[in-house]
């Protein structure tokens, strides 16, 4: 951050990622910046921080995200993005199972994803890690979910193997139950062509095209039935609103946006942009 602040009259924007440490060292320039805020919003005292520092312009990641925080100097929100050619959809998918990829934790709601599964009497295979937080609840509520061979549970994986477990499922589901800012994993299924099914929390909906990309929903009951109605879904559609809405090159072209209407109030003339 001193690096930074030492350099900083050598750009015309600086993008930080750091939610709002460096807000007490930029006052001076602080509309030479622009802040993307990645988390949750709903916190004790934030509001206070962010009136304190009103000045700095905010970027979201969902326009969801933003209502805990309606006071923020928000300029615009920005989708995240993925590199286009870091998967693929699966020539022939094997669609015998439904896929839950993320955390195990409560607010995740890994026991939802198994009574869907179970619900349709379909295979689920989740692939999550635990963190140590959350050992007890794994122990205490998923393990004894996972006995009798109708959930598979994988572990964690990686990029490589995220590929193969979401280009053959079924579906991703994702019944998280927490104000989830964006939800990355649903942009990595439609990259591998694999519709969505999502609980209708956090951004979800903005994500999740209605009826083309997936189904957002609100009941385990909604949620079977979704299942069912996305084996309908084109995966090869899925995968051109992928492209077209959550590439790295879509996000990168947003964030040019935001960078040309900072440097164009500044002083009109295109920016050189640091990142930190």
């Amino acid at each position: 951050m001193h690096e930074v602040r030492r350099q900083a009259y050598d750009f015309d924007v600086i993008h930080f990622h750091v939610d709002l440490i460096h807000f007490p060292f930029f006052e001076d320039i602080a509309r030479h910046t622009v802040t993307t805020l990645h988390g949750r919003l709903d916190l004790k005292d934030l509001p206070d921080a962010y009136r304190r520092w009103e000045q700095y312009p905010l970027v979201s990641v969902s326009d969801h995200q933003r209502k805990a925080l309606p006071l923020g100097n928000w300029i615009s929100t920005v989708h995240h993005g993925l590199p286009d050619d870091l998967y693929r959809v699966a020539a022939e998918p094997d669609d015998g199972y439904l896929a839950f990829l993320g955390r195990i934790s409560p607010e995740k709601r890994p026991d939802r994803a198994i009574a869907i599964a179970k619900r349709l009497g379909l295979k689920l295979k989740i692939a999550a890690k635990v963190d140590p937080v959350d050992n007890a609840y794994f122990a205490e509520i998923i393990a004894p979910l996972l006995v009798d061979g109708s959930v598979e549970f994988v572990g964690e994986i990686n990029d490589d193997e995220k590929a193969q477990f979401l280009g053959n499922a079924t579906a991703l589901l994702f019944p998280i139950d927490w104000p989830e800012p964006f939800g990355l994993v649903m942009i990595e299924a439609m990259a591998c062509g694999t519709p969505v099914v999502a609980w209708r929390c956090g951004g979800v909906s903005e994500i999740v095209d209605e009826g083309v990309t997936g189904f957002v929903v609100s009941s385990e009951e909604e949620a079977a039935a979704a299942v069912v109605r996305a084996r309908t879904l084109d995966r090869g559609v899925i995968r051109g609103v992928f492209e077209r809405r959550f590439t790295a090159s879509a996000m990168a072209r947003h964030y040019v946006e935001v960078y040309r209407h900072l440097s164009n109030v500044r002083e009109r003339r295109a920016p050189i942009v640091a990142v930190a």
